[in-house]
């Protein structure tokens, strides 16, 4: 993620900042200019403070402080281009339940930031009334006494995902019961939306040669493989192949998987640069490096590798200096190289 500036005095501001803390003007991100801006009063709308003859007025949901996102201010619709996307949301009824909806629509922004850079097809259910995105955050339910967990899940553009995630301690506790290494909202919402992206750029165009010839055929039955892979666990040495255990279930989860990790490694590669980190050990010239590219219209996926793998591992001894788990602890062995570079020609190419 970019580190932004306010355009009126200079303050570096962060991707969810609302207020500039030098100057106190009003911040607001403007999805079509993809920057935060200082923002004028006028009326129940505002101005740009750099563009006077810009009006826009914030999300709906910035009534309860879950979004500052702006929307045209002629525009009809309510909601800002993200959160226009949301079907069924957390219960605003309870001080709980807005959290959860904060820390969700939070991750939900941070998907639909890449998905702008790269202008990625995102239309929604007016736009597309039977396969556009959608999101449903579900609630978990209550049987006999006993929690039943909503499921997470993608069905031909309707993402669910369990509003319970945005807990820490419900989060961790299905992270240890699955033996997940790594499992956020943000990754949820990436991996998921990585399905809704194989429907529209392999699927409807028709590009399943290309896709078979890197993550195989997506033909099988994928309830048996499913199944399979929750009653036996992956393959012996699937991290010779896969990013994750769970890549190795089907093709739809490799590639789910895979789009993931390259939204996970482009936007924290943008997020180096933007604070100019380095990584040059002494003595160990082959894991130095600096991210002084765009990670966003890199040249290859073996540019944003090379980057990544120093970067990461420094990250990962940071945390354990700090007592805390790895932040990427994942290997990214050749073949999964490939399927990245895979994805960077389908990105690129859309």
């Amino acid at each position: 993620m970019r580190l932004f500036a306010c355009d009126h005095c200079g303050q570096p501001v962060h991707f969810d900042n609302r207020q500039c803390m030098r100057c106190g003007h009003q911040l607001g991100f403007v999805p079509e200019l993809l920057a935060m801006y200082a923002l004028e009063a006028d009326g129940p709308n505002w101005r740009l403070v750099a563009e006077p003859t810009r009006v826009v007025r914030f999300c709906a949901n910035a009534e309860l402080d879950i979004c500052n996102w702006m929307v045209e201010a002629g525009d009809p619709e309510p909601f800002c281009i993200a959160c226009r996307h949301n079907r069924l949301v957390p219960n605003t009824d309870t001080q709980p339940g807005t959290d959860r909806w904060r820390r969700i629509g939070r991750a939900e922004r941070h998907l639909f930031y890449s998905l702008l850079r790269w202008n990625l097809p995102h239309p929604d259910r007016q736009q597309d009334p039977q396969s556009g995105l959608v999101f449903d955050f579900l609630e978990d339910e209550v049987q006999g006494g006993n929690v039943v967990p909503a499921r997470t899940g993608h069905e031909e553009g309707l993402i669910a995902i369990r509003a319970a995630e945005a807990d820490d301690v419900t989060r961790e506790q299905a992270r240890t019961s699955m033996n997940e290494p790594y499992r956020t909202l943000l990754g949820h919402f990436r991996h998921e939306a990585g399905h809704f992206i194989w429907n529209r750029l392999i699927r409807d165009r028709n590009q399943f040669d290309a896709f078979r010839a890197v993550f195989g055929d997506e033909r099988v039955d994928y309830g048996a493989t499913l199944q399979q892979h929750y009653e036996n666990g992956p393959p012996p040495n699937w991290q010779d192949n896969f990013i994750s255990a769970y890549a190795s279930a089907h093709p739809w989860e490799d590639f789910a998987e895979c789009f993931a990790h390259y939204l996970h490694i482009v936007d924290t590669l943008e997020t180096a640069r933007s604070f100019g980190l380095a990584v040059d050990p002494n003595g160990y010239r082959e894991m130095a490096t600096a991210v002084d590219f765009n990670p966003y219209w890199a040249e290859s996926a073996e540019q944003l590798v090379s980057a990544w793998i120093p970067l990461s591992v420094a990250i990962n001894a940071i945390q354990r200096s700090m007592g805390q788990p790895d932040s990427y602890p994942f290997i990214l062995s050749p073949p999964v190289v490939a399927k990245l570079e895979y994805l960077h020609g389908v990105i690129r190419g859309a």
